[in-house]
């Protein structure tokens, strides 16, 4: 089974596992509209990359611990669209949930999936079993508010907003958790992948700027210009599309570097090289015309 097929799996069973016949059929609607159909799975996938880099001891837990940071995504996702935020109409090329079910549902389903993602890990799944608190640990950690994506949401409101530590609490905060789960369902040390997921997430964040300033929403699926218009903190305000291309292309480079010591390091090296080809192709080509427009303007 592929990685792609073992997320998508993994996903439909906690989500088939966490609903029942006493679920309202709305919310439960609304929380399938959430996650699927899925957007680059990049969190998951790095939970489940880790993992077989840290030799996948116990697949059972590391395909939950995927599920659950997808899960998890997937409500940040749901808030984040709520018109008291970014009031978007689209999210992977559908109508957000807000836009789909109403603002009250929206609440309700992404609620839903934060207990559903904690519920997955709860569950003891045989060996490894002793590291299931500290998994869930970890996830509460990277999305509360002292250095988790509430924090990073929350440094938005507020009038100076350092744009390092946005990308690491608002995006690098999650990747940190897949990266940490993937070695802790391999009953592995996860300290040491900390750094590498904090800065992919950030690489991550620097892409996601740079196609919301010079991307299209028919490309990306959602809407974009969304930093300028609701005054959010961006590394392309802050140094322009092309000063932002650089800043990605050096993180980026440090990646590897980053890697931890561990059985099967081709794994990470082989999930990092795909990203790589994902992301910059149409990073190049969305930012060249925004590039031009710098020179010119």
């Amino acid at each position: 089974m592929s990685v792609t097929d073992r997320i998508e799996t993994a996903l439909h069973r906690s989500l088939l596992q966490a609903t029942s016949e006493t679920t309202p059929p709305s919310l439960r609607e609304a929380m399938t509209h959430a996650v699927f159909p899925g957007g680059a799975r990049l969190r998951p996938g790095l939970a489940v990359s880790v993992a077989a880099a840290c030799g996948d001891r116990n697949p059972l837990l590391t395909d939950a611990s995927a599920a659950a940071i997808e899960i998890m995504h997937c409500a940040s996702l749901v808030h984040d669209d709520l018109p008291s935020f970014d009031d978007a109409a689209t999210r992977r090329g559908q109508p957000t949930v807000h836009a789909r079910f109403g603002v009250p549902a929206a609440v309700l389903a992404g609620d839903a999936l934060i207990a559903v993602a904690f519920e997955i890990l709860a569950t003891p799944r045989g060996r490894s079993e002793a590291d299931i608190p500290r998994m869930i640990q970890t996830l509460a950690r990277c999305i509360g508010p002292a250095r988790g994506i509430i924090a990073g949401q929350a440094w938005e409101l507020e009038s100076e907003t350092d744009i390092r530590t946005y990308h690491e609490l608002k995006t690098g905060a999650l990747f940190e958790a897949a990266a940490m789960l993937g070695a802790l369902s391999s009953a592995s040390d996860p300290s040491g992948w900390r750094a590498f997921g904090t800065g992919l997430g950030t690489a991550y964040q620097i892409v996601d700027d740079v196609l919301d300033a010079a991307g299209t929403e028919r490309a990306l699926g959602k809407p974009v210009g969304q930093d300028q218009l609701h005054g959010r903190p961006s590394v392309v305000t802050e140094v322009g599309v092309s000063g932002a291309l650089d800043r990605l292309q050096s993180l980026f480079s440090e990646l590897p570097s980053l890697i931890p010591e561990c059985p099967r390091p081709d794994y990470i090296h082989a999930w990092l090289d795909r990203v790589g080809e994902r992301l910059f192709p149409p990073l190049q080509n969305q930012a060249a015309a925004a590039m031009r427009e710098e020179m010119t303007g």
